[in-house]
């Protein structure tokens, strides 16, 4: 039954003295009218052959309604696919469900959702950063970041459409970060957060590793990055590893989607900071959504934690070549059993042997960690964290010690509309206000959740992000 004391959404933002923005709002794609943009634009560029191979994907985007439901099924059992997000989207208010499917809708209700600006991301859709075939995925993404340009365009004030970005190749990554902004003209990117990579071989059988770009790729993803800068667009992320976690569930969703999207944001980030990234390009700043903040500070603990233990100075008191073998062996002859003096020799010999010797034994040297505040800062500083209303752990991200150093996390409300996690749309922001109301977070921590945190993330590259919007004003002042 309702609470019909409780504020609304539209209340709640009457209280508040600075404007909410959405860094992760959701539309519902009307996948039969998409597909057929997506169709008539791969004909249009590639031809008929560009065209049927798409029609011959056996799956073409997520579909939370029409799924394999016999995970008996033995076709299933041998290849183990992750249980799918099944009935994945709220269907008891058609009004909220409409609105998710229905820009013009959504775009008049927003005054009572309680959002002044919505960046807005594909629901479905989102399989294809990883469905098709790798050399699809450009020209699909193409396709539908184009359609998501022409349906958006008259809301553009307070719905911002992101573009889908594969990142299998990062020479084409890169120019279709320059096609997204400079001819259809988006301001927002959601980048892939891995690209599937082959491995193995004749004698071992065919694997698969998950290339996360920071660390290890084979290919220079470096004009990405400048890509970005160029472009003046902040680094986006929203993928998983339900699907690919070798310890998946082929008949449980809840199972592969708790922890998913953090695992795999968890991940990336380490990736990027520890193959020097973040050091590389100190003026971009990255956005890891719907995974929650929490996964962040256990990251920022250990990487410190691991650096005082392994980093470049300390690495070193672990050099197997420091053992002093003689004292050692000296205690041995003193404290060990008859059978381990009888073998004295062959111990010794053990002990002596030749260590293996990285080219580089400090693994933080692409960072250039010097301290800990080399960690701290440029984790801290440049990473925001998309979090739903209700995710009790937001406010610890505000109170962090870490190294002795007091820290805080950003964290950005993502409302997740239009999805099962968000059943109403009108309770999201009621939702995430209970945290004021019940002494967890105060206003000013508030503040940076639903508002100041996105601001700086899509605004730090381009201040003009926000012109147009109704937080216009609001904006620059916290990017003053």
């Amino acid at each position: 039954m309702t609470d019909t004391s409780a504020p609304t959404a539209a209340q709640i933002h009457d209280r508040l003295a600075h404007p909410v923005v959405d860094a992760d709002g959701h539309f519902m794609e009307l996948m039969p009218l998409l597909d057929d943009a997506i169709v008539s634009d791969l004909e249009a560029t590639g031809g008929r052959e560009l065209r049927d191979r798409y029609l011959a994907q056996p799956i073409r985007a997520f579909d939370t309604v029409a799924f394999d439901a016999d995970r008996s099924d033995p076709a299933i059992r041998r290849a183990w696919p992750a249980m799918s997000a099944w009935w994945g989207n709220p269907v008891s208010d058609a009004r909220d469900r409409a609105t998710a499917h229905l820009p013009r809708l959504l775009y008049d209700r927003l005054d009572e959702i309680g959002v002044d600006l919505m960046l807005t991301y594909p629901s479905w859709a989102l399989g294809f950063l990883a469905g098709p075939e790798s050399d699809l995925r450009a020209p699909v993404c193409r396709a539908v970041n184009a359609y998501t340009a022409r349906l958006f365009a008259p809301y553009r004030d307070r719905l911002r459409p992101a573009a889908l970005i594969p990142m299998d190749d990062p020479g084409v990554a890169a120019a279709e970060i320059d096609h997204a902004v400079a001819h259809l003209g988006h301001s927002l990117v959601l980048l892939a957060g891995y690209a599937p990579r082959s491995v193995g071989g004749p004698t071992d059988g065919p694997g698969l590793r998950l290339d996360m770009f920071g660390l290890d790729s084979e290919a220079d993803y470096d004009p990405v990055w400048e890509a970005c800068r160029r472009n003046r667009v902040a680094p986006v992320f929203h993928s998983s590893l339900q699907s690919h976690h070798p310890a998946r569930s082929v008949s449980n969703y809840v199972y592969n989607h708790i922890g998913g999207l953090a695992h795999a944001h968890e991940a990336l980030c380490k990736a990027l900071y520890m193959g020097g990234v973040y050091r590389r390009f100190p003026d971009l700043r990255f956005g890891y959504l719907e995974g929650g903040v929490m996964w962040g500070a256990s990251l920022l603990a250990d990487l410190v934690g691991h650096w005082e233990k392994r980093g470049s100075r300390a690495i070193a008191s672990l050099d197997p070549d420091r053992l002093d073998v003689s004292a050692v062996m000296g205690l041995l002859h003193r404290y060990g059993t008859d059978e381990m003096i009888a073998q004295a020799d062959r111990i010794e010999d053990w002990l002596h042997r030749r260590p293996g010797r990285p080219a580089q034994t400090d693994e933080f040297v692409a960072a250039a960690v010097a301290d800990p505040d080399d960690i701290i800062a440029p984790l801290a500083r440049r990473s925001y964290f998309g979090c739903e209303a209700d995710d009790p752990l937001v406010p610890l991200a505000f109170g962090l010690r870490i190294a002795d150093r007091p820290v805080s996390l950003r964290p950005m409300l993502g409302t997740d509309v239009g999805h099962w996690d968000a059943p109403t749309m009108s309770g999201v922001l009621p939702e995430a206000y209970e945290a004021v109301d019940e002494g967890r977070m105060d206003p000013g921590q508030m503040e940076q959740f639903v508002f100041s945190n996105a601001v700086r993330l899509h605004g730090g590259l381009n201040p003009s992000f926000f012109e147009g919007t109704p937080c216009e004003k609001e904006a620059a002042e916290v990017l003053a």
